[in-house]
């Protein structure tokens, strides 16, 4: 199928992100949110991270102004329904994912193609809560969107080969790369990279290595552009949290079990860069290890 107009739920670090990459390759973007203030809010950093794009040469002005004339922001979700492809960025939290979709459902087309942004909710699950399990998917973008060139595309137990195809479509228009993920927790990066950082979090409760050491450690003997626990600051460490406890629920294996320490610092609300305090604190000029 043609697909022209592209719907995303939540103008959050996700939504916007989607936004942006969406309207800059051409599509006519209607972003929505619940709140007012994070519309706005993400139409102007939409506009602030092109105008970077440009003062580096990577985009024209003319490709600028085009794009933000592309998107259109609303707080009214049936408006998405003359949308071909919505993507929800909401929240990780399934229960909110399924009202959402079912709020969605009786105003979109027949032919309209639902998908999610999750990290780690199973596909299948959310897609039976729908109309159109068989034109339902996982389309998982990474952080920051305009930056990552990888995108996930994972089919639940009764998509179609026609979505699946129009999906990855859109991922070459968008200049990224697919991977095909099979619909098991957290399907393929974060099945590998939240470990790693929950095992980061375990080597400090156990006071194998502070935060400074083990973030160096792997920067250095690893050849990592961030240290574990940098990164799981900007991931926002409840994110880390909810994956983890999907894997750990869905596949019942006690080495998917959240560090206790990690469940500290999200019941602190200290959950990254978001909060300006998790493993280091954000508050100053230069970011201080809390532990």
């Amino acid at each position: 199928m043609d697909i022209q107009k592209v719907g995303i739920i939540g103008a959050g670090q996700m939504g916007n992100g989607i936004a942006h990459v969406m309207a800059l390759a051409g599509y006519d973007v209607l972003l929505n949110d619940v709140n007012k203030d994070a519309l706005d809010a993400a139409v102007a950093l939409i506009d602030k991270n092109l105008e970077r794009q440009v003062s580096r040469d990577k985009i024209s002005a003319e490709d600028k102004a085009a794009a933000v004339a592309r998107i259109t922001s609303t707080q009214d979700l049936p408006h998405l329904g003359t949308s071909d492809l919505i993507i929800e960025a909401a929240t990780e939290n399934e229960p909110v994912k399924h009202k959402i979709f079912e709020a969605l459902i009786p105003h979109v087309q027949p032919h309209t193609i639902l998908t999610s942004n999750t990290s780690s909710i199973s596909i299948t699950r959310l897609a039976s809560g729908t109309d159109r399990p068989e034109k339902f998917m996982g389309f998982h973008f990474m952080n920051p969107v305009p930056v990552m060139q990888l995108v996930e595309l994972i089919r639940g137990i009764a998509t179609d080969e026609p979505t699946f195809s129009a999906c990855k479509a859109v991922v070459d228009r968008l200049g990224k790369t697919s991977a095909s993920a099979e619909d098991f927790p957290a399907f393929i990066v974060n099945r590998i990279l939240m470990p790693m950082i929950n095992e980061a979090v375990y080597t400090l409760y156990e006071g194998v290595g502070n935060v400074k050491s083990i973030d160096s450690s792997m920067k250095l003997g690893a050849n990592h552009p961030m240290g574990p626990l940098e990164l799981a600051d900007f991931i926002g460490l409840d994110t880390c949290l909810a994956i983890m406890n999907v894997l750990h629920d869905g596949l019942a294996d006690t080495k998917y079990r959240p560090c206790p320490l990690l469940t500290k610092y999200v019941e602190a609300g200290w959950l990254g860069r978001k909060t300006q305090r998790g493993f280091y604190d954000y508050r100053g000029d230069t970011p201080v290890p809390t532990r």
